[in-house]
């Protein structure tokens, strides 16, 4: 057998597999082919979209089902035997695993990295594979596992018997926290992007030490009622009798695993602190949903929670952790164990890109200025100063402001579909409802259609807030467009939101992070793969801040004594122990609200706090608002908007990859599919429809994407799909095909000429009209002598359509 003839499939049936069983690896439960990793990023394309090239190892060797301890990159024979280390080395490392190997079907390349062995590489041959018990000793001394704590590690993961399993990050983040409270650590931070699967992998983590009886009484605490059913009727339902959720009348101690919210633990009154009928050290185990505002603050009631079960271990999950000078997560909880960003999630393909749209409006960059004695429209007289964003919609209510930006967004609804759901951030309650009516009367026939197509769901009005979970469930049309101020920054799970609308001016990192988290979930079901920012304040200037996408930074300064943080441009509204300012505490109820223990909020004694000073308001409602500039962002491949124009940015990324027109040119006619560079040119960032948009006003309303190329980046001429087409039937090529072979070239060309290069390159065209009008497509295909001389024959006119002149 000649191995340089076999395919890298047959290398790894004939030789890898067998080699692996031999060493005692179990095939079906311990060894994954072809793991998918990731599932390829979403690549935008103006309203439409594709994904790149998912990142799948070829081999992932398990101890147990879904621990990972080993990677295995194979190549064909033409290879040598190390060709595929840098592969497995960058699958191990995602996976967080010491052991990768390399091979071509003549042996292995061995990469150790737990730093134990006498080499970091050897040569083994096909019958030296290790043993799953010898890689799992040396994995276990590298995590400085000792026997009780290999023990725990060892437990499997729950099996729905459906065949899901954790992804690789979520394997990761639970393997982590698993084997640290199986070393002793009691504090843990978990720092996961809104959308990846917190609540899931806190059910792993938590199912794993319990059967494992490492944690044999736990407790889920959450600041929403939402997140504590999501959790009981969806992740945790495996756990069955075994769990109950906390009341607020009496308990009941003969569970183990509990749910609850903070609020109906504890309260103002020290005879509505139920959690001390339970004894100090019940709980060997506290997770701890959103700590970023249930307990990041010292002074906060709820921190008393988690003060009185302080011997039990603590595990803190959140996307945004808090860290100002007042309020830390790390000085709790210790470094993250594990993080997982939203720029991560995006790259892996799961979550969803965005593209922000910046609208800036006059009056928010010039500033207003009220005429000696002006009145607002009730009267009252304005106080001389200049008014600038920070003021509108609190001190100075501009409506044609509020009119505009519902004009806007109504503009952009219409644009690309009027039914995607969307979620208007407001500064104030005030606002929402004002926005509410701009929105419905910039809305006449949607609003007469249903009454709920723009809705207020803030925490202070039942009518919204009943229709939250309608907005949140895809099944459900409407409502269309919610208006809001805090409520639905966390906590709401709305996975079909294609749209949010920033009229807000945001100035917390945690705030605008949780914001943007509305939208990153995707949907595949829904055909929900991307979204769109529509921002009229200029917060998504907060995407170029390193602390965006970075590593928390512990900044915390613990009060002195007597001393008391004072709210500021650090005050995180999602934090219920946290006392705001009038301008911040806008809207009650909504950090802690819960239909069965309403919340009272901390105040001086324990008591209700001092309600909060009426503020004046001035609403003008004669002063003209008009849009000052507009310009749309692009997410790029690396993460960060792209700023420049779309022109400079295709002219960088095209010139990446082919230097010259001729490479350009070159690359194009040898490929066997012209979509095929497209996709290419697609994955690095070069956005078609939006770029043939920008372009085909001085091209035509059709030009070629080889045309937009050349002519962008290279300066070139441009020719419409139109002329290309003319040119072709003017050179009068096809003359030595029969009849009914010329018509299928001649619709072919048409085809082209209406919609572009993609469809006559794929050969079920011929099973569309007009094409059927002519036979069948095995008919049409014989026309040119089969299958292969009809591709020819498309070959050919691709050649024709793209001919160069001379």
């Amino acid at each position: 057998m000649d191995k340089k003839t076999l395919s890298e499939r047959d290398i790894c049936t004939k030789f890898i597999t067998p080699a692996i069983e031999q060493a005692g690896w179990n095939i079906k439960s311990q060894v994954r082919e072809e793991f998918p990793l990731t599932d390829g990023r979403v690549i935008v394309r103006g309203r439409m979209h594709s994904r790149a090239r998912p990142r799948r190892a070829d081999y992932v060797l398990n101890y147990q089902k879904n621990q990972p301890i080993a990677v295995i990159e194979a190549k064909d024979n033409k290879h040598s035997l190390g060709d595929g280390m840098q592969q497995a080395l960058a699958y191990a490392e995602a996976l967080d695993v010491p052991f990768a190997f390399s091979s071509n079907g003549d042996g292995f390349l061995f990469h150790d990295n737990t730093g134990l062995g006498d080499h970091t590489e050897a040569t083994i041959t096909l019958d030296d594979f290790p043993s799953p018990d010898w890689l799992w000793q040396r994995y276990c001394q590298w995590k400085g596992l000792e026997s009780t704590a290999r023990t725990i590690a060892e437990q499997p993961y729950y099996d729905d018997g459906r065949g899901m399993t954790p992804r690789y990050y979520q394997m990761v983040a639970i393997n982590r926290t698993v084997e640290a409270i199986a070393r002793g650590q009691n504090r843990i931070l978990l720092v996961m992007a809104t959308g990846t699967g917190k609540t899931y992998t806190a059910f792993q983590i938590i199912w794993r030490l319990w059967k494992a009886g490492q944690k044999k009484r736990i407790l889920f605490l959450a600041d929403r009622n939402v997140l504590v059913d999501q959790a009981k009727n969806g992740a945790f339902k495996p756990f069955g009798q075994a769990m109950t959720k906390v009341g607020n009348r009496t308990i009941d101690k003969s569970f183990e695993i509990y749910l609850s919210l903070y609020q109906a633990v504890t309260g103002v009154e020290e005879d509505k602190n139920i959690y001390k009928e339970f004894s100090p050290d019940f709980f060997d185990l506290v997770v701890i949903d959103e700590c970023h505002r249930s307990s990041a603050s010292e002074d906060s009631s709820w921190r008393a929670i988690l003060e009185y079960f302080s011997s039990a271990t603590h595990i803190g999950l959140t996307a945004t952790p808090k860290e100002t000078k007042d309020v830390s997560n790390i000085n709790y909880f210790g470094d993250p164990l594990y993080t997982y960003s939203l720029k991560q999630g995006i790259e892996d393909g799961f979550l969803a890109p965005y593209k922000v749209v910046r609208i800036d409006l006059d009056r928010d960059l010039q500033g207003w200025r009220p005429d000696k004695g002006q009145t607002d429209k009730h009267g009252n007289l304005i106080e001389d100063r200049i008014y600038n964003q920070k003021d509108f919609d609190k001190d100075l209510i501009l409506e044609k402001r509020t009119e505009l930006v519902a004009k806007k967004v109504t503009e952009f609804l219409e644009q690309t579909n009027p039914y995607q759901k969307t979620i208007v951030f407001c500064e104030d309650i005030d606002h929402a409802e004002r926005m509410r009516q701009a929105l419905v009367n910039a809305n006449p026939k949607r609003a007469a259609e249903n009454r709920r197509y723009v809705m207020r769901i803030t925490g202070d009005n039942m009518e919204g807030k009943a229709e939250l979970d309608n907005f949140t469930n895809p099944e459900e049309p409407y409502p269309v467009i919610a208006t809001t101020s805090k409520l639905m920054t966390t906590g709401v799970d709305a996975k079909t939101c294609k749209l949010i609308v920033l009229d807000q001016r945001i100035q917390s990192m945690t705030e605008f992070k949780q914001i943007i988290g509305r939208g990153t979930r995707i949907d595949e079901d829904y055909n929900k793969h991307w979204f769109t920012i529509l921002d009229f304040k200029k917060a998504t200037e907060l995407f170029a801040d390193p602390d965006f996408d970075g590593d928390p930074v512990q900044v915390y300064e613990p009060s002195g004594p007597g001393e008391s943080p004072v709210p500021g441009d650090d005050y995180d509204p999602h934090d219920p122990g946290a006392k705001p300012t009038p301008e911040q505490g806008e809207e009650p109820g909504e950090y802690g609200p819960d239909p069965e223990q309403p919340w009272r909020p901390d105040g001086p004694g324990g008591g209700e706090p001092e309600p909060p000073p009426e503020r004046t308001r001035y609403i003008v409602d004669d002063v003209v608002v008009t849009v000052a500039a507009e310009r749309v962002q692009y997410l790029g491949p690396d993460g960060k908007l792209i700023t420049e124009s779309l022109r400079d940015y295709t002219r960088k990324k095209v010139k990446e990859q082919f230097a010259s027109m001729d490479e350009f040119v070159r690359r194009w006619n040898e490929a066997d599919r012209k979509q095929s560079v497209i996709e290419e040119l697609a994955e690095v960032g070069v956005f078609w429809d939006d770029l043939m948009k920008d372009v085909g006003k001085k091209l035509g309303d059709d030009p070629d994407p080889f045309d937009v190329i050349c002519h962008i980046v290279y300066d070139q001429p441009a020719l419409t799909r139109r002329e290309r087409a003319e040119q072709v039937r003017k050179r009068n090529v096809f003359t030595r095909y029969g009849d009914q072979a010329q018509d299928v070239l001649e619709r072919l060309l048409e085809k082209y000429k209406d919609v572009g290069i993609e469809p006559i390159e794929d050969p079920k065209v011929l099973t569309l009209a007009p094409f059927t009008e002519l036979g069948s497509a095995m008919e049409l295909a014989n026309a040119f002598g089969g299958k292969q001389g009809y591709r020819e024959a498309v070959r050919e006119l691709e050649d024709e359509l793209y001919q160069q002149p001379s």
